[in-house]
C-alpha cells in the first residue's frame, strides 16, 4: 500500500485535517494508496509559503533559475522507472506509451529553462531624449489545476515556464491520478537551490482545494486544464480578485478527410489518435468528416485497424495498446454517450459493449467503439465523450458546407485536414475556427509549438515562447534623458 504527504513550505506533510482518500486501480479496482485530503488550511499554509519564498526565487539570477529547472528535469528522468509504474497502476496508462511520455516529462522543463534565457523585453524608440522599454517580470504565486488525463504531463507543461520565468507556484493535481504528482514532491526535496515554498503540491477535490485557489486573494494567477465546467466556475471565481486565469478546456475536434487523401494512410494515423490514451485526450478526434466518395470504404477500413491495431487488455503487460479508462464514474459517463448515441439513431458499428471476459471483466474497461450516421444535432456529434469512441458523421460532398458544419460547434481547440493538394488545405486552415490545425497528421504536440484553443475550449497558449509569456507581466520604463546643453540653469 502507497502512502503519500503533500509538499508545503519544502516539507512533506499530512493534511491539516488528518484525513487521506484510497486510490483504485483502474485496472483491476484494486485499492493501492492512500493521499492526503487537503482543504482549505492546507491551501493558506501553502500559499503563504509561496509568497514568503517569491523574493528569493525571482531574486535568483534567469542563469541559476535555468539552472535549476534543468535539474528538475534530470531528476524526473533519474526517477522514470519509478514514474511509470505510478502512471501504469494509477491511470492504467499502457506501459509503452507510460514510458513514452516518462521521455517526453523532463522535454518541458529543459525547453523552458534554455527558451526563458532569450525571452527578452522590448524597446521603443519614441524620442530622442528618452528611453523606454518594456520588461517582463513574473506574475508571483501562480495556481496550476491540472486534469487527470496525462499527469506528470500536465504539471511539467505549466510548472517547468512558471518557474524559469521566477513565478512560486502550488501545483492542485487532479483527486484521481494524484500519486505522480505526490512522488513528484518526493523528487523536488532532491532539487538542490530550490527555496522551500517555491513549489506546493496539494491534494484534495476540486470542489475544495480547486475552489479555495481559485478565490484566494494572495494567488496572482491560475493556469487550468479541464472541463469547461469547471473553468466557467474558475473564472467565476477569479473575477472577485480580477485574478488573471489562463484556461485549456475541453474539445470536440474535427477531422476531415477530402477525396484525394490516401486511405491507408489517413487510417492508420487517425485509429492511432482517436485511440491513444484510451481517448481521454483533449485533442483526439471527436468528430470525423469523411468526403462521401471515401466515405465507406474509409469506415470498413477503420473498423478493421481498429480490430487489429487496439490491442486492449492489462496495461502492465507491453503489448497493450489502451487500457482502461480512469474510474468508475468516467466508464458510466462514456457508456452514457454510447447509449444516447444509439437512443438518437446514430448506428453502432463497433464495440459499444463492456467486456465480459477475463480479466477485462474487473478494472474500468470500454472497447473501441465506432459509431456512423451521426447527425449534427445529435448528443455525441455535440458534446465531448473523453473515451474510445469514434463519431463518423454524415458524408460530405462540398467543401464550404463541411467547413461550416465543422465550425458549428461550441469548442475550438483543434481539428485536422487530410489531403495531398496544399491550395485545399491552406483554404481549411484558413477558414476552421480551432487553435490548432494539423495537416495530414494529429495530435502531433511539442514543446516547441504553442498549444491552446478558442470559444469555449479556452484562451491562451501553453509550451513555447507564448506558454513563457503567459507567465509574465510587462512593465513599461521610461527614463527621461535630457540633453545637458538644454536643460534649465538657475
Amino acid at each position: 500500500m502507497y502512502k503519500y504527504k503533500m509538499l508545503i513550505g519544502g516539507k512533506l506533510v499530512d493534511a491539516e485535517s488528518g484525513k487521506t482518500y484510497k486510490v483504485v486501480n483502474p485496472a483491476t479496482e484494486e485499492e493501492i494508496a492512500q493521499v492526503p485530503l487537503g482543504g482549505k488550511a492546507d491551501v493558506d499554509k501553502a500559499v503563504e509559503a509561496a509568497r514568503k519564498a517569491f523574493p528569493l526565487w525571482w531574486g535568483k539570477t534567469q542563469e541559476e533559475r535555468s539552472r535549476i529547472v534543468s535539474q528538475i528535469g534530470a531528476a524526473i528522468t533519474a526517477h522514470a522507472e519509478e514514474l511509470i509504474e505510478l502512471n501504469v497502476i494509477d491511470h492504467g496508462t499502457p506501459i509503452g506509451m507510460s514510458r513514452f511520455q516518462a521521455m517526453d516529462f523532463p522535454k518541458h522543463f529543459d525547453f523552458a529553462a534554455q527558451a526563458s534565457r532569450a525571452l527578452m523585453g522590448d524597446i521603443i524608440p519614441l524620442r530622442n531624449e528618452s528611453l523606454n522599454f518594456l520588461q517582463r517580470e513574473p506574475r508571483g504565486v501562480c495556481a496550476l489545476i491540472t486534469p487527470w488525463n496525462v499527469p506528470l504531463m500536465m504539471i511539467a507543461v505549466k510548472l517547468g515556464p512558471a518557474l524559469a520565468t521566477g513565478n512560486t507556484c502550488i501545483v492542485k493535481p487532479p483527486s484521481i491520478d494524484s500519486m505522480e504528482a505526490l512522488k513528484f514532491g518526493e523528487i523536488l526535496k532532491e532539487v538542490e537551490g530550490l527555496p522551500p515554498g517555491t513549489v506546493n503540491i496539494i491534494t484534495g477535490p476540486g470542489g475544495t482545494v480547486g475552489e479555495t485557489l481559485a478565490a484566494h486573494p494572495g494567488i496572482d494567477y491560475i493556469s487550468f486544464t479541464g472541463s469547461s465546467e469547471t473553468g466557467k466556475r474558475i473564472m467565476e471565481l477569479a473575477s472577485h480578485n480580477v485574478t488573471p486565469v489562463h484556461l485549456e478546456l475541453g474539445g470536440k475536434n474535427p477531422v476531415i478527410v477530402l477525396e484525394d487523401a490516401d486511405l491507408d494512410f489517413t487510417v492508420g494515423g487517425t485509429v492511432m489518435a482517436q485511440y491513444a490514451n484510451t481517448g481521454m485526450i483533449c485533442a483526439s478526434p471527436g468528430r470525423f468528416y469523411i468526403h462521401e466518395k471515401l466515405h465507406d470504404e474509409f469506415v470498413k477500413r477503420f473498423v478493421a485497424a481498429a480490430q487489429q491495431m487496439v490491442t486492449v487488455g492489462d496495461p502492465k503487460d507491453v503489448k497493450t495498446f489502451m487500457g482502461p479508462v480512469v474510474s468508475a464514474e468516467h466508464r458510466d459517463r462514456v457508456e452514457g454517450y454510447i447509449k444516447k448515441g444509439i437512443e438518437e439513431g446514430a448506428k453502432l458499428v463497433l464495440g459499444g459493449k463492456r467486456p465480459t471476459e477475463p480479466p477485462l471483466n474487473k478494472g474500468y474497461f470500454v472497447m473501441p467503439t465506432v459509431f456512423t450516421g451521426i447527425k449534427q444535432n445529435m448528443t455525441i456529434a455535440r458534446e465531448e465523450i473523453f473515451g474510445p469512441v469514434a463519431c463518423f458523421m454524415e458524408p460530405f460532398s462540398d467543401e464550404d458546407e463541411v467547413i461550416k458544419r465543422a465550425n458549428d460547434n461550441v469548442f475550438g481547440l483543434s481539428g485536422s485536414v487530410w489531403t495531398n493538394n496544399t491550395t485545399k488545405w491552406m483554404k481549411f486552415a484558413r477558414e476552421l475556427n480551432i487553435g490548432t490545425c494539423w495537416v495530414n497528421d494529429h495530435l502531433s504536440v511539442f514543446p516547441e509549438l504553442p498549444w491552446g484553443g478558442c470559444k469555449e475550449s479556452g484562451f491562451g497558449k501553453e509550451s513555447a515562447f507564448a506558454g513563457l509569456e503567459g507567465y509574465t507581466k510587462q512593465k513599461l520604463v521610461n527614463v527621461f534623458l535630457p540633453d545637458p546643453k538644454n536643460m534649465p540653469r538657475p
